[in-house]
This record gives structure tokens, sequence and C-alpha cells, in this order.
């Protein structure tokens, strides 16, 4: 593609005290292979009290940088302000807790122009901030179809497909005059929400497997436990504001941990007793045959870690899918 023909492209990052990965998004952000003049790079700074800002500032020598305050501090405030201050002809929603490769932009562009879609985007490849076995395991786990399910950015694809929704998307500006903004009522999830909105509304969301990022995972399980609780309850609260705002996939893990939580408390009945050892020993085979794998691949001392964050994920994230269920009830 003829450089001088590509359109303008504004990249939207909302942050917030990142300062400890800010530094290599930052890097990567400097060796990205699209023309200078055409890329407009918008921080929006969720009122960070570390060096996020100061180290964003020290980079506008080599990159057209902003960053703009979001006192409200919630993502889809930040990616409203950002897209509405920008002037791209197309606008990616990216991540500083991210990498991109250098082609990153110029292969959201080919692939947005070649299919006509209203927003693509690409794989993650999930990767450990720190070399420890708990870190690396965790990672791992998030790039595991029994981890994450059948999210096909996650886990990987060989073929460019149309999808329900797509990590770090590149969106055409009118895609939000046509569908609408982020949901500002959602603190998370909102990406999902406006994707699935896309998709119902006749809107069509490609994925790429050429488009790649890098994301940094939890290190800790406790940190794991944090995230991916406030993700699940996210995905069933939102529910008060919107009436698309997940897919079935995100429903499994509640599924799970409830039929758990009942059949325990009615054991004393013999059905929902063996209920619940069937339930937890299929868990658990399951576990163990896809933690066998990983530490087949990878290594056998990541076995025990593997299985462990397997089961921190998926409890996280059905009890804060409950929580979020019944904040919804009660909230109303």
């Amino acid at each position: 593609m003829n450089y001088k023909q590509l359109p303008k492209v504004s990249l939207v990052i909302p942050c917030r005290n990142e300062e400890k990965f800010i530094g290599a998004f930052l890097d990567s952000l400097t060796k990205i292979d699209y023309p200078k003049e055409k890329l407009e790079i918008l921080f929006i700074d969720g009122m960070s009290d570390d060096r996020t800002k100061e180290i964003i500032l020290s980079y506008r020598d080599r990159l057209l940088v902003s960053v703009t305050d979001n006192p409200k501090k919630i993502t889809p405030v930040a990616l409203n302000i950002g897209i509405k201050n920008s002037s791209g002809e197309y606008v990616i929603i990216l991540s500083s807790h991210t990498k991109i490769p250098d082609n990153f932009v110029i292969k959201n562009i080919e692939t947005i122009l070649s299919t006509g879609a209203d927003c693509v985007g690409g794989v993650i490849e999930t990767i450990a901030p720190s070399d420890n076995i708990l870190a690396k395991s965790i990672s791992y786990v998030l790039s595991n179809r029994f981890g994450v399910g059948n999210s096909l950015f996650r886990t990987g694809t060989d073929r460019l497909m149309e999808v329900d929704t797509v990590p770090y998307g590149c969106y055409k500006r009118g895609v939000f005059e046509r569908f609408g903004y982020f949901n500002e009522s959602l603190v998370r999830n909102q990406d999902i929400e406006l994707n699935l909105r896309i998709k119902n509304g006749g809107g069509r969301i490609i994925l790429n497997p050429e488009i790649k990022s890098t994301y940094f995972s939890r290190d800790t399980l406790k940190g794991l436990f944090l995230q991916n609780f406030w993700n699940g309850f996210w995905v069933f609260y939102s529910l008060r504001f919107s009436k698309i705002p997940f897919s079935i996939r995100h429903t499994v893990p509640a599924i799970f941990v409830l039929t758990l939580m009942v059949s325990l408390l009615l054991s004393n009945i013999r059905f929902f007793c063996m209920l619940f050892w069937l339930t937890l020993g299929s868990y658990f085979i399951a576990n163990i045959y896809f933690s066998y794998q990983i530490a087949n691949s990878k290594g056998f001392k990541y076995f025990l870690h593997c299985v462990l964050s397997f089961f921190t994920l998926h409890i996280s994230y059905g009890l804060g899918s409950i929580w979020g269920l019944i904040r919804y009830f009660v909230g109303r």
C-alpha cells in the first residue's frame, strides 16, 4: 500500500498508575511502521499519582503524543474522551499494559480496508511480567481454551474470521455515530458490550491472526482472583445498563460455581450430594488434563501452579458473576 494514501489513525489509550509498564509500551509505539504525521496518539490519564504522565510526556520529541485528564478515573469515560478529541479516520483502542509490534497499525488498516468491516482486531500473546513459575503459569492458563473458553483472540486461530468481539479494536470513525460510544456506566466489560451492539446492529467484526499484540498478565493468585472477580461482576451487573452486555460463554463460570454452591447447601439430599461430587470431580479431571498438557509442553514444574491458576480463574470469575447478578436484582 502506498504510504501517501494511508488514512490518519488515532490511537486512544486509557491509563492510570502504569509507570511499571508505560515505558515498554511507549518504546513499542516509537517503532510503529506507519507515517508519523498520520499517527495521532492520545493518552487519557485517570489522575495517576505515580510517574505515568511524566514518562509519557518525556516521549514528546519522538511521538505525536498528548495527555488529557480523566477525573472520573474509569475506562469508558477515558475512551469516549479520547475518541471525541481525536481526528483520525480510524480509531484504535489500546492499553498501556501491552506491547505492540511495528506492523500493528498497518495490519489493522490493511484488514479494515480490505474487508470493509466496522471493527477489526487480532490475537493476544499473554506473557508473564516476571520470570517466576507462578507468573508464567498464570500467563499459560490465560492462553488456554480451558481457561478462557472459545475466546479465539486469546487461544489463537490460523485464519481470518468474523467474531463477536476483539481486543484493542480498530474502528471506523462512523461506527460511533452509527452504534453509539462506549457505555460510561460500565466500569468494565465496555468493549464487549459495544462490540455486541455493533454485531447485533448488523455490523461486522473481523479477527485477523496476523494482527498481534502482547499483554502482561497478573503475577500472583491474589491479583488473578481480584481481576477476574470484578470482570465476572461486571458481566452480570452490566444488565442494569445494557440489554446485550455479554455472550453465552461468559456465563459458564457462574453456572459452574452456582451448581457447586447449591448442591453443597443441599448435600443432605442424595441427588444434590451426587451432583456436587460429580461437578467437582469432572472439573478437576478437566483441570488436571489441561494442566498436564501445559506442563508437558512448558515443563512439569508448572503443573501444580497451573491447577491452582485454573481454579482461581474460574472460581473468582464465577463468584464475581453471581455477586453481580445479586447486585443487579437487589439494585433494582
